[in-house]
C-alpha cells in the first residue's frame, strides 16, 4: 500500500462529503489513471501563476505527473513575472474595500492589481519585455518563426534572467516545464501583456513581420499532432483548472480529429476533472456539467469525470499533494 504523507492523511480522514469528497474522488482517479499507464494534460485559466500555483505545479512537472499544459497567455507570462520581481509585489488583503481613488493611486504607482496581489510594471513586465523582445528581433532577422512559449523557453535558456530571480527557481512551473521541454499550448496568447507588447511593436514598425510569433490556429495544429502521437501510446486525461479558453481550446481537439479529419480511431479523453467556481447554469460553457461533453465526442459515458465547485487556489494544491504522496 502506498505511503501517505500528512496532507494526504488529512484528506483521507476529513474530506468525506460534498465538494471535499469529490476532491478526494478526483485525486484518487487521477492517481489511478497514471497508475494504469495514462498521462495528464493540465489546463490553467484565471490567475493561477500570480497565485503562485507553481509551488506545487512545478513538482508535478518534475515528477512527470503532467505530460502537457494548456494555459492562457497571462498564466504563461505571470509565472516569469513572479520569478523575477516577487520582492516588488504588493499584497492588498482588504482589496474588496478599495475605493476608485485608491485604485487610481495603485495605477499611479504602476501596480497592476489581480485580486489581492499587485504586479509591479517596471520590475516584472518591462524586465521580461526587454529580454523577450530581443528574442523576437533576432528571430525576425534570421527569418524564423516560433510559438509564444518557445520564445519564453529561449529567454530562460539564454540565462539573461537568472540574475533577477527572486524566488527559489524550483517554485517556478515554467522553469520546470522548460527543463523538461514540456509541450505547451497557449490559445489566445494575444490577450496578454506580452501579446500587447508584441502588437505595439508591429504597429510602431519596430517589428516588421507580424507572423514571427506563430498563431493560435498553428497551436491547434501542433496540439492535433501531439494528441495523435501521445494518445496512440497511452490514455490522456484532462485536468482543467478554471474555465475559459484554456479549457475550451484543447478539449476540442478530439472531436476535430474525429469528426472533421475523420480519424475514427482517435480516442476520447480518458479522464476529466474541472475545478470551477462557475456553478452549473444555462448557456455557460464553463458551468456545463461534464456529461454535456459526451454529446460533443470529447468524453465517453465511461470516462471518469468530476466537477469540484470551489476555489482552485485551495483545491489544486491539495490534489497535487495527494498525487505526490505528500
Amino acid at each position: 500500500m502506498k505511503q501517505r504523507g500528512p496532507i494526504s492523511q488529512f484528506l483521507e480522514h476529513h474530506f468525506r462529503h460534498f465538494n471535499a469528497a469529490t476532491l478526494l474522488d478526483a485525486a484518487r482517479a487521477y492517481e489511478g489513471h497514471l497508475d494504469e499507464g495514462g498521462s495528464m494534460m493540465v489546463t490553467l485559466a484565471g490567475a493561477m501563476s500570480t497565485a503562485e500555483l507553481g509551488i506545487s505545479l512545478a513538482e508535478m512537472i518534475r515528477q512527470e505527473k503532467i505530460c502537457a499544459i494548456t494555459c492562457t497567455g497571462a498564466n504563461l507570462e505571470e509565472d516569469l513575472f513572479n520569478l523575477v520581481a516577487h520582492d516588488h509585489y504588493v499584497r492588498i488583503p482588504d482589496y474588496r474595500d478599495l475605493t476608485a481613488e485608491q485604485e487610481t493611486e495603485l495605477l499611479d504607482r504602476h501596480l497592476n492589481r489581480v485580486t489581492d496581489t499587485c504586479i509591479p510594471e517596471e520590475e516584472a513586465m518591462r524586465r521580461i519585455e526587454s529580454v523577450v523582445s530581443k528574442e523576437w528581433s533576432q528571430a525576425q532577422t534570421r527569418g524564423e518563426r516560433a510559438l509564444p512559449h518557445e520564445f519564453l523557453y529561449r529567454a530562460i535558456r539564454s540565462g539573461e534572467l537568472e540574475k533577477h530571480y527572486q524566488i527559489d527557481p524550483k517554485d517556478s512551473w515554467l522553469l520546470a516545464a522548460c527543463e523538461k521541454n514540456l509541450p505547451l499550448f497557449v490559445p489566445g496568447w494575444e490577450d496578454s501583456t506580452l501579446g500587447n507588447f508584441y502588437a505595439s511593436r508591429c504597429i510602431s514598425g519596430t517589428l516588421e513581420d507580424v507572423t514571427t510569433v506563430r498563431s493560435g490556429i498553428e497551436y491547434m495544429m501542433e496540439l492535433a499532432a501531439w494528441y495523435r502521437k501521445a494518445a496512440a501510446e497511452r490514455s490522456i486525461g484532462f485536468f482543467q483548472i478554471g474555465g475559459g479558453i484554456a479549457g475550451d481550446f484543447p478539449i476540442c481537439v478530439v472531436p476535430m480529429l474525429h469528426q472533421d479529419l475523420r480519424l475514427a480511431d482517435t480516442p476520447e479523453w480518458g479522464y476529466f476533472c474541472q475545478i470551477s467556481d462557475s456553478t452549473t447554469s444555462y448557456g455557460s460553457y464553463s458551468g456545463a456539467v461534464p456529461n454535456e461533453k459526451i454529446t460533443w465526442g470529447k468524453l465517453t459515458r465511461d470516462t471518469p469525470r468530476f466537477v469540484i465547485e470551489s476555489d482552485a487556489t485551495i483545491v489544486a494544491p491539495l490534489i497535487f499533494a495527494w498525487i505526490l504522496g505528500q
